[in-house]
């Protein structure tokens, strides 16, 4: 069984970080504990640590620390081979390495980055790496300024270079490859490899490639004037702005960085102008050159902007300056959170995750850690794509996560809103969203609207509800959207970012209603702890349930928590264990349980339980000995909403566990509430959830 795998590089700037970390995230995915290895590093000047050894341990949390993910610097291992003592190194780098992988459930080792000159050595140095610590490679080649024969010409002879030294390959990819050669190379690639080596080819992505602000002003030094809340603006072009404003503004493009000497007040006001106007391109930032800055009038006026560009002043002059700028090559960093998850999202979205598996031998856990639980909900999510509508489309967390779930391919989405409005939003926040890929619908001009005031009409007459007052609920985007579910126009509905819970599941209780044989609608928060998953219920929804209801909602958590990865063992808990207490409030839980046993004797269930002897190991064989729930409870039901609302938060508070949720149970169709306090992760976690519910 190989625990290990190699991510070897064919020449400089293949972008190996985009497969490093796919390749970790999908890992974490499957495995518990994941653990990466760069044995050689090459620090660029003025560096004090390799910035991407920092990325993969801080954005993924790695359990190891910076000291143990590497060993020698590049000109180290030179001077081994220089004084012949490559075996000295060779050994202190498998040492290491078994030290790693003995302590986790797979290592990701990556190669050296091609630094420096003599790159026919790291060439060598990898592929020795590689076969003395005998574990199997991806390797990757650029496609970047070739065509298509050169790489898959490039492509073949790295391979080769392999598989003579009896390396095995899992894979060779073709990165930057441009979109009109992509297919092509694919196609060639398959056929000129053997069957057992997966072929794979990643389109370019100038938002990978491209560096942001910050990199430039790194790069640059000078001192940052405005925008520092900016730095991670994308650049994809750059113009100098020596000209005259007319024409000057005929060469805007999206993402546009402007250089121009500082002196220039009438280029910088009609660049920051352009930036606000709906008809010109976004700008990514201004570099003022010369060691100029605009006059006291102008700095004034900039002063008194909202949402201003960066705006950099640097000592070199216009001509030097975008010739340095044309030189820099972006690096993914620590801090380039948005860039990591495009990387991300660009393996995932370009790399067949079933075939790359079956050319892994997998460690399996039982456990479901709260990576491999997250990295499940996008694949259930991707099986089958639903059709989930927001009602909140102007707010910006949901444009956020709009474009994440359309850039990861997840679901269809709808958002209810202002067209011109959401477009606009969609500029100012400089998100990744192509509108052309959602639908937004205006609730009151939609063609639809006619036919739900109807419906609704004619749904909730026997309650006095009159044409005029339907006409008005129709208006209201939580009764729109929850129309759109019942009338099959969508799957699901995920609200309650700006929305009250009572705001957003008040229509649904009124026309889509509850199962049949459910009479209770109840929640259920997944628990990300630090080494599992557990669920909560119910704790946003029933004030103070009844006994019966309380059964209800036990049976129908546990069904949820089976459907969603996670072994039910259920947990109902009250402040006694067992037949030590009594009183109305540990005989109402008592009584649950047992109507769960009745009812579904195929759950394992234990109650009343207090919430340590249903976690804790020791406690639970003190309180309960015997059972088969306690110490090791997997689904936790609280008897009433106070207990519960302030228990989930307090573990999420106090532990760092991450919320998702509430996830509501017993609708005929799935519509799901939101916290108005809810960040862009609980929305995109909340509309996969809600989109594999809909699959049911």
């Amino acid at each position: 069984m190989t625990k290990s795998i190699f991510i070897a590089s064919a020449e400089p700037y293949t972008g190996k970080s985009v497969i490093a970390l796919g390749l970790v995230n999908m890992l974490l995915g499957r495995a518990q504990k994941i653990t990466y290895f760069k044995p050689l590093v090459s620090l660029a000047p003025g560096e004090q640590a390799d910035s991407h050894i920092e990325t993969m341990l801080s954005h993924f949390q790695l359990p190891q620390s910076y000291a143990d993910a590497w060993v020698f610097s590049r000109q180290e291992a030179m001077q081994f081979v220089k004084e012949q003592k490559q075996g000295k190194m060779l050994d202190t780098i498998i040492s290491r390495f078994k030290m790693l992988e003995s302590a986790s459930d797979f290592t990701v080792v990556e190669g050296s980055d091609f630094g420096g000159q003599a790159t026919a050595f790291e060439f060598d140095m990898n592929r020795l790496i590689a076969r003395n610590l005998n574990v199997p490679v991806v390797l990757l080649v650029s496609g970047e300024d070739k065509t298509t024969a050169d790489i898959i010409q490039d492509a073949i002879n790295f391979w080769q270079a392999y598989d003579l030294q009896d390396i095995q390959v899992l894979a060779v990819i073709a990165n930057r490859v441009q979109a009109g050669q992509a297919e092509d190379v694919r196609q060639l690639l398959a056929a000129q490899l053997p069957a057992s080596v997966l072929a794979a080819v990643i389109p370019a992505d100038r938002a990978l490639e491209n560096p942001t602000i910050g990199d430039i002003f790194e790069r640059l030094g000078g001192s940052l004037l405005f925008g520092g809340e900016q730095l991670s603006n994308s650049v994809d072009h750059f113009v100098t702005g020596a000209m005259q404003v007319p024409h000057f503004l005929n060469y805007l493009k999206d993402n546009v960085l402007i250089v121009t000497p500082g002196d220039r007040g009438d280029i910088i006001i009609s660049s920051l102008q352009a930036n606000l106007s709906s008809s010109y391109p976004r700008v990514a930032g201004i570099v003022l050159t010369a060691g100029t800055v605009p006059e006291a009038p102008v700095m004034r006026l900039i002063e008194g902007l909202q949402n201003i560009v960066p705006i950099m002043a640097v000592p070199t002059g216009t001509f030097e300056t975008t010739n340095q700028i044309a030189g820099i090559r972006t690096r993914i960093k620590p801090g380039h959170t948005k860039k990591i998850q495009l990387a991300i999202d660009t393996f995932n979205r370009y790399i067949d995750h079933d075939a790359l598996d079956k050319k892994i031998v997998m460690y399996h856990s039982n456990a479901m850690t709260p990576h491999m639980f997250q990295y499940q909900l996008t694949q259930w999510a991707r099986r089958e794509k639903k059709t989930i509508v927001l009602p909140e489309g102007n707010d910006d967390r949901i444009l956020q996560a709009a474009a994440r779930l359309v850039a990861q391919d997840l679901v269809k989405l709808i958002l209810l809103g202002d067209p011109a409005a959401i477009a606009a939003s969609v500029k100012r926040l400089g998100v990744d969203l192509d509108l052309g890929r959602i639908a937004v619908v205006d609730p009151v001009h939609a063609p639809e609207y006619e036919d739900y005031v109807q419906t609704l009409y004619e749904l909730r007459k026997n309650k006095n509800v009159t044409l005029e007052m339907a006409r008005d609920l129709m208006t209201d985007v939580s009764y729109f959207g929850t129309m759109m579910v019942y009338k099959q126009h969508a799957d699901g509905m995920v609200s309650g970012a700006v929305h009250t819970t009572q705001h957003t599941i008040r229509p649904a209780l009124q026309f889509i209603k509850t199962r049949p044989g459910i009479s209770t609608v109840s929640s259920i928060f997944f628990m990300c702890l630090a080494d599992r998953v557990a669920v909560f219920g119910d704790c946003a929804v029933n004030p103070n349930p009844t006994a019966e209801e309380l059964a209800e909602i036990a049976i129908s958590s546990a069904d949820n928590g089976r459907r969603f990865g996670i072994e039910p063992r259920v947990a109902m808990l009250s402040y006694s264990s067992g037949s030590s207490g009594a009183g109305e409030d540990v005989e109402k839980v008592r009584r649950a349980t047992q109507l769960v046993r009745e009812r579904r004797p195929d759950i394992q269930v234990e109650g009343p339980i207090q919430y340590d002897a249903a976690v804790d190991p020791v406690v639970g064989r003190q309180k309960l000995p015997g059972s088969e729930v306690a110490g090791q409870a997997s689904v936790l039901i609280f008897p009433d909403l106070n207990t519960g609302n302030n228990t989930y938060k307090a573990v999420q508070r106090e532990t760092g566990a991450l919320a998702i949720g509430p996830m509501l149970q017993g609708l005929n169709k799935p519509v799901n509430d939101l916290s108005r306090g809810c960040t862009v992760d609980d929305i995109f976690n909340t509309v996969m959830i809600t989109a594999i519910q809909s699959q049911d």
